[in-house]
């Protein structure tokens, strides 16, 4: 197998109205003004949203993410709306295996964007382009089972419930939670 550094396939994906690409350096501001806007929806779910980030924080989080991808140690990415170029919220691809070629998507959106179906659009497309570029055998998406937003999206983008891990992770209060593991493989499978 070709070492996942060596890998060549796009950094960015388009679908209607989304583009969904690597960050890069200078998209700090842009990432923090959404994640303050959505600290409140973020926090129940997210261990990286306790802290309130500053702007420094961010744009550290997006050069460091922007190194991670290179490596292909994850793909960490951000969509941003086509029409006037709004960050609309974070994507990417965690936990893979790159043998196997399994990938877990994770994703948030900015509060006041929520229900537009922004979210579902990128699933669909960065699930699309795992398949057709990154020639993935399995997707999975994982989210807390109190989570029902989450599962929702993993729902409509044709994802399967696999399995519910009972007292599987720890919630950020500390509450031993139930995780739900939705899974898509390629057509014909």
């Amino acid at each position: 197998m070709t070492k996942p550094i060596l890998l060549d396939f796009p950094d960015h994906i388009e679908t209607a109205r989304l583009i969904i690409r690597a960050l890069r350096p200078g998209d700090g501001p842009a990432i923090n003004a959404a994640i303050l806007e959505t600290l409140d929806n973020l926090r129940p779910w997210m261990p990286w949203a306790q802290a309130t980030p500053t702007v420094e924080d961010s744009e550290e989080y997006a050069r460091s993410a922007a190194a991670r991808f290179l490596k292909r140690e994850e793909l960490p990415m951000t969509f941003w709306r086509k029409s006037d170029g709004l960050f609309v919220g974070g994507i990417g691809l965690h936990r893979i295996d790159w043998t196997a070629r399994r990938f877990e998507i994770g994703y948030w959106v900015r509060a006041s964007l929520q229900g537009q179906g922004y979210v579902t659009e990128a699933v669909r497309g960065l699930t699309a382009f795992c398949f057709d570029m990154l020639g993935a055998n399995r997707m999975e998406i994982r989210c807390d089972a109190l989570n029902t937003r989450s599962a929702a999206v993993a729902e409509r983008c044709g994802y399967t419930l696999e399995a519910r891990l009972h007292h599987w992770d720890c919630g950020v209060d500390g509450s031993l939670r139930d995780t739900l593991i939705y899974a898509r493989f390629p057509t014909g499978r």
